[in-house]
C-alpha cells in the first residue's frame, strides 16, 4: 500500500500522553490487551469484505483528509459530549464552528431550534457502536463515523457495519492497541467523548480552537449508551484525566 493512500502514513500530530494512558486504562479495569487487538484485527478483516468504495483504505484515507482540511478552515471545534444540552450548544455555534460528536450525542441536534444548524455543521462521530437511537441519523444522513473497537463491543460494531453498509456511511477505523496498525488509527483518550477531543488533536487542531460541550464527571450525560452507572462513573474519571492531559479548558463547573 503506498503511502498517499495508507490510513497509517498521514501528517497527524501523536500525543503521547494520550496514547500511555490507554494502559493505565486497561490496568485500572483489568481488560486484556489481547483482545483489544482481535477486535481491530476482526473488524479491518470485516470491512474488506464488504464491497463498499466508500470502506477501501483509499477511500479512508481521503476521508482524513477531507475533515482534516475541514477542521482546519473552522476557527472553532466543538467537541460535543454526552452530557450536551441545547441551550448550551445554541450559544456556541456560528458559520465558522465545526463540530465533532461523541456517538449519541448527536440527539442534541433534535432539540436545537434549528436542527440543521447542527448537522451542517457536524464534521465527524466519534463511535463504538452503542450509540442508538440517536446515532442512527448520524448514519441516514451518510455523517463521517470513526468507529472504534475495543475488547467487548465486537457483537456491537458488527451491527453497526451492516447498517451503515447499507447507508455507504463514511468510516474511518480506530482502535486503543499501542501499535501502529496498517488501515486504522489510534489517536488517544478513552472514552468517546474524550477520544473525539484526542481525534482533533491528532488531526492538527490546537488546543485553543477546542470547545468542549456536555462534558461532566458529576452525572453520567443523557445521551450516553446502554451503561453500568458505577463503571460509568469510574470511566468518567478517566474521561477528567484525558481532558487534563490534553490541555484543552474544561469549564470549572463540568468537572474538575
Amino acid at each position: 500500500m503506498g503511502v498517499a493512500n495508507s490510513v497509517s502514513n498521514l501528517g497527524v500530530v501523536r500525543q503521547s500522553s494520550l496514547l500511555a494512558l490507554q494502559n493505565q486504562v486497561r490496568s485500572d479495569f483489568g481488560w486484556d490487551l489481547e483482545n483489544d487487538r482481535i477486535s481491530i484485527h476482526s473488524l479491518l478483516d470485516e470491512v474488506e469484505r464488504f464491497d463498499n468504495s466508500e470502506w477501501l483504505e483509499s477511500s479512508r484515507s481521503n476521508l482524513i483528509q477531507q475533515i482534516k482540511a475541514k477542521l482546519h478552515t473552522a476557527t472553532k471545534v466543538v467537541v460535543i459530549g454526552a452530557a450536551a444540552e441545547a441551550a448550551e450548544l445554541e450559544t456556541m455555534l456560528n458559520d465558522e464552528v465545526a463540530i465533532i460528536a461523541a456517538d449519541g450525542a448527536v440527539g442534541v441536534f433534535s432539540e436545537l431550534l434549528d436542527p440543521e444548524s447542527g448537522w451542517s455543521r457536524l464534521v465527524a462521530v466519534v463511535s463504538d457502536a452503542d450509540g442508538f437511537p440517536h446515532l442512527r441519523e448520524a448514519i441516514d444522513r451518510r455523517m463521517p463515523i470513526f468507529l472504534h473497537a475495543h475488547g467487548d463491543n465486537m457483537n456491537e460494531w458488527k451491527n453497526m457495519l451492516n447498517t451503515c453498509n447499507h447507508y455507504s456511511s463514511p468510516l474511518v477505523l480506530t482502535h486503543q492497541c499501542p501499535e501502529s496498525l496498517e488501515g486504522a488509527i489510534n489517536p488517544g483518550g478513552f472514552t468517546d467523548g474524550d477520544r473525539a477531543i484526542a481525534l482533533g488533536i491528532y488531526l492538527g487542531v490546537s488546543k485553543e480552537r477546542i470547545s468542549l460541550c456536555g462534558f461532566t464527571t458529576k452525572r453520567i450525560g443523557r445521551w450516553t449508551g446502554q451503561t453500568e452507572p458505577e463503571t460509568k462513573m469510574r470511566k468518567l474519571n478517566w474521561m477528567a484525566k484525558v481532558i487534563e492531559l490534553s490541555g484543552v479548558k474544561w469549564g470549572e463547573n463540568d468537572g474538575f
